[in-house]
């Protein structure tokens, strides 16, 4: 590779770098290219939907159950928590049905 173009590829490594990416190689199936390549594109956006697909992936990879308490979490995080709405539901008897 000649001088100019090594810096070429320095600069821009460097400007990756700069945005918090990095450039790096895998092995796998010739026919899981696309998949790869779309996958590597989603995950470099910083959006919740890369945070979203970032998350599956990592827990399908991960093997183990999900934590404990997950659940209770991401409600107690919700907006609407501690907003005092009352999500009580009446108990009312159910009406007479004739069914003969």
């Amino acid at each position: 590779m000649g001088d100019p173009q090594k810096r070429a590829m320095e600069k821009y490594r460097s400007r990756l770098g700069a945005r918090g990416l990095a450039r790096f190689e895998v092995l796998g199936r010739d026919s899981d290219r696309a998949l790869i390549r779309a996958l590597a594109k989603r995950l470099a956006e910083d959006t919740p939907e890369a945070e979203r697909l970032r998350a599956v992936v990592a827990g399908s990879i991960s093997g183990g159950p999900p934590a404990r308490g997950g659940i209770a979490a991401a409600l107690l995080a919700s907006p609407l928590a501690g907003s005092g709405l009352d999500l009580g539901r009446s108990r009312e008897p159910g009406r007479e049905v004739d069914l003969g």
